[in-house]
């Protein structure tokens, strides 16, 4: 989140909580061993404490931008991450409820829409917002979404639940993000963590969808989605920076 409009100190901190999160995430998968599922090699906790560094990183995210016109957005972001880390809790299964997925859905996409309004109202207020490339984008990345849930829930299905279909809602929203972060990102170059990142995340949970709607299998799979899911929801976090570099530079 290094930006000229952050002040040395506040970036050393930022700079810090990355690399925090990043010798969580990787150290994880670097060092740990192989469970016998052989699903993965990160040990829970380090996933789930990377997700938490994420959110202390958004949190003093939005800290660092009061007083400017991205604060908005940064507050979002910071609601969105803290939605993210409950619903990693509920897949986690580390909270005592049942129907861990559907909650673990419903955490996910409450994040998601903030993400979405904050990208939304970040365009609005700093002329990010031409039509055809808002909505286009947006329709592109819509039938992405379509195609994923097809392909990793729908397809191959003797029997179709209802969490079936609340998935594609779900797999929609997520495509709405990187709709919205593509339009930014076109309209202005230093907003393309967001869009990557919106991308990862989708791409995470469109593995996580064929790995528990299918049975789609593969050695270190779980790795497979926290090695997506991570960097997207880290580009996320941290595009804020990228969005006070664009608002200083106007």
């Amino acid at each position: 989140m290094s930006t000229a409009l952050v002040t040395p100190s506040a970036s050393v901190w930022l700079a810090g909580l990355l690399v925090l999160w990043a010798v969580l995430l990787f150290g994880g998968f670097v060092f740990g061993r192989v469970n016998a599922a052989r699903t993965g090699r990160m040990p829970m906790w380090t996933r789930i404490a990377s997700s938490a560094v994420l959110v202390l990183a958004a949190w003093s995210g939005y800290a660092v931008s009061r007083g400017t016109t991205t604060s908005l957005f940064a507050l979002l972001i910071a609601v969105g991450m803290t939605f993210g880390l409950i619903g990693d809790l509920f897949m986690a299964r580390l909270l005592p409820v049942s129907g861990y997925v559907l909650l673990g859905m419903g955490a996910f996409g409450l994040g998601h829409v903030a993400y979405i309004a904050g990208g939304i109202l970040y365009g609005n207020h700093h002329g990010l917002a031409e039509a055809g490339t808002r909505y286009g984008l947006l329709a592109v990345w819509l039938v992405v979404g379509l195609i994923g849930w097809y392909l990793a829930v729908f397809r191959g299905q003797e029997k179709r639940s209802a969490l079936h279909w609340v998935a594609l809602p779900y797999a929609l929203l997520l495509a709405s993000t990187a709709g919205v972060a593509t339009g930014l990102a076109i309209q202005e170059v230093a907003l393309w963590p967001m869009a990557a990142g919106a991308a990862l995340f989708l791409l995470s949970d469109l593995i996580l969808a064929a790995h528990l709607f299918n049975g789609c299998f593969f050695p270190l799979i779980e790795d497979a989605i926290w090695l997506t899911y991570g960097p997207g929801q880290m580009l996320i976090v941290y595009s804020v920076g990228s969005a006070l570099n664009a608002m200083g530079a106007r």
